[in-house]
């Protein structure tokens, strides 16, 4: 049997590749004895693989009913204009959060999100990367704000108690993207895995940094060295989702400078 899939529409679409060889945005691939149509810049024509089988839906057996109906790939944004990606993520974090990353299927994301399989690996190459995207993407807004204390034009104890109730503020604000990656990081692959690590040891480093420039200036005291100031401060991170509540005595900015006042007391001379 020849079949043709053709990426972003109905999944499990069937037809003769003569009957598609002429429409825009289609290809022939062969693989053994048969021929898939795909689009050429899709993740299937990439990698090569053939899309799985399936029968005609009733509303598509006619050229006319579909054709011009489906876009040639995946739709960046919803009905109200949430991009897809986001959808996907957002999706993904709820379900990683209730019911665990190893226990969560790419049918169910894909479903709570409201879009198809082909969307998912149109932006994310598998369930792993979703994974890895939960957590880069507060590790970035992170990134992004202690690149910007640490430049700021104020005294270093300042900018350390700065970066270091922000952290704090950051990762309550995100608990469930950190509270999954630290449950979940054993899954990721070991090229993210290494890929991850390298991404937090570049914050640890600048955030290090600053502790070091207090003590070289003598302002904060060199008893202790910096490796272990920084990862006292950032072990207390880690645990915030095993005990902070939303409903709790304390808001976020006041966890944030009770941590904050305790990293600073411990340097001090």
């Amino acid at each position: 049997m020849r079949v043709t899939h053709r990426v972003g529409s109905c999944r499990g679409a069937e037809e003769d590749p003569a009957a598609t060889a002429g429409r825009p945005g289609w290809r022939l691939a062969t693989q053994s004895t048969r021929q898939v149509a795909v689009l050429p810049d899709s993740p299937t024509a990439k990698s090569g693989k053939i899309l799985r089988r399936g029968r005609v839906p009733r509303f598509l057996e006619s050229h006319d009913n579909w054709k011009g109906r489906w876009p040639a790939v995946p739709r960046t944004t919803d009905g109200d204009g949430t991009p897809v990606p986001q959808r996907l993520l957002a999706a993904a974090t709820r379900l990683f959060a209730e019911q665990g990353y190893d226990r969560t299927s790419v049918q169910e994301i894909v479903e709570a999100a409201g879009v198809t399989k082909g969307a998912l690996y149109h932006y994310f190459g598998s369930k792993d990367d979703l994974l890895h995207e939960v957590y880069a993407r507060m590790l970035r807004l992170q990134q992004e704000r202690l690149d910007a204390v640490a430049d700021a034009d104020a005294p270093v104890e300042q900018r350390l108690r700065d970066a270091a109730a922000d952290v704090v503020v950051t990762t309550i604000d995100n608990l469930d993207d950190a509270a999954i990656f630290f449950r979940s990081m054993h899954h990721l692959s070991p090229e993210k895995n290494k890929q991850v690590r390298a991404e937090r040891r570049r914050y640890h480093e600048r955030f290090r940094a600053l502790v070091e420039e207090g003590q070289e200036s003598g302002m904060f005291s060199t008893a202790t060295p910096a490796d272990l100031v920084v990862d006292y401060h950032f072990g207390s991170v880690h645990h915030l989702s095993t005990w902070y509540r939303p409903d709790g005595p304390l808001t976020p900015q006041q966890v944030a400078d009770h941590l904050a006042d305790l990293l600073l007391r411990a340097l001090r001379p």
